[in-house]
């Protein structure tokens, strides 16, 4: 459910929109509207806000629909998450020890904050701009792959009857830990230019049109190369870390075969050809003018991503 939602909420952000529903109603907006004046009624409050009365001056009540499903259906998944986890929550605290749900109690605080954090990047959107703001975008994914994260340890912890901590608990390989915070900066910078629009501009590779630099971009002065509201910088880093993360993975596959690691060749093998799928659908979505089916591709084969690097570390961990 928690991937589902990640890849839903990837198409609402490729067809523009998030910005459909302007209101939380967190318990009223359950029901999607059926009768037409409930319709006009959110087309209308549509209207009021900036991305339409700038961008989509001329959208039809039939476009406005499609919009407006893809957020609410976003917004049901969000929901049904909070109930899937609250409602066995409150069974469990009364039918085991409390103590062994602190991690999960954690979880559905993090979902909880998650629906905050959703509705405070919506909000950004409906004053002064026509698009959500791109750091509060980039907190909203990162959480939800937080809580997948949790959730994909807290399963292989219970799958493997063990109680790993992943930041207590050690490993030969401590470049692994290195690689998964590569593999979350990477996952904040791909909100960053989904945000930004940055997949836009320089729709070339490997160069960015004719030079590895971008010509838009003092280099020389840092202050330049540190305005993340860039799109070129932000394109510029997001490629480059790609490439470290290649180097990475291509670094820890000489250490196993140094130390003998043969009980990690073969989850080592899906992570290494999930990069490669990762970055070649990363390149497909920029030279195709970011095609919505690629670009969707490119966000799921991230999941994956995330759940063999987490399943390589934990099987690292002695």
């Amino acid at each position: 459910m928690v991937a589902s939602i990640i890849i839903v909420g990837g198409l609402t952000r490729l067809t523009d929109s998030g910005l459909s529903i302007t209101q939380w109603e967190l318990f009223s907006g359950i029901l999607p509207p059926y009768t037409e004046s409930e319709w006009v009624y959110y087309f209308n409050l549509y209207k009021e806000i900036p991305e339409f009365k700038l961008q989509n001056y001329s959208m039809t009540m039939r476009e406005f629909k499609v919009i407006f499903w893809w957020e609410w259906i976003h917004r049901f998944l969000g929901r049904l998450i909070g109930l899937s986890i609250l409602i066995p929550l409150i069974f469990f605290s009364f039918k085991i020890n409390k103590k062994r749900l602190i991690n999960l109690y954690l979880v559905f605080l993090l979902v909880c904050f998650q629906g905050f954090v959703g509705w405070y990047m919506v909000a950004s959107g409906l004053v002064d701009r026509v698009d959500v703001s791109h750091f509060r975008l980039s907190a909203h994914l990162f959480i939800a792959f937080l809580i997948l994260s949790c959730l994909v340890w807290y399963y292989l912890n219970l799958k493997n009857n063990s109680n790993k901590n992943f930041l207590v608990n050690d490993t030969k390989l401590i470049s692994i830990k290195y690689f998964i915070f590569l593999i979350f900066l990477q996952i904040i910078f791909g909100a960053f230019v989904s945000g930004l629009d940055a997949g836009k501009i320089y729709q070339t590779w490997p160069m960015m049109n004719e030079s590895y630099f971008p010509s838009d971009v003092n280099f020389k002065d840092y202050r330049n190369f540190l305005d993340l509201n860039d799109r070129s910088v932000v394109q510029f880093i997001h490629r480059n870390v790609a490439y470290l993360i290649l180097f990475f993975i291509i670094y820890i596959g000489y250490k196993i075969k140094e130390l003998k690691m043969k009980h990690l060749y073969k989850s080592y093998s899906y992570l290494l050809g999930f990069i490669f799928i990762q970055i070649i659908l990363g390149v497909l979505a920029l030279i195709s003018n970011l095609h919505i089916a690629i670009a969707s591709m490119h966000q799921i084969s991230s999941i994956f991503l995330i759940i063999f690097s987490l399943n390589f570390y934990f099987k690292s961990i002695n």
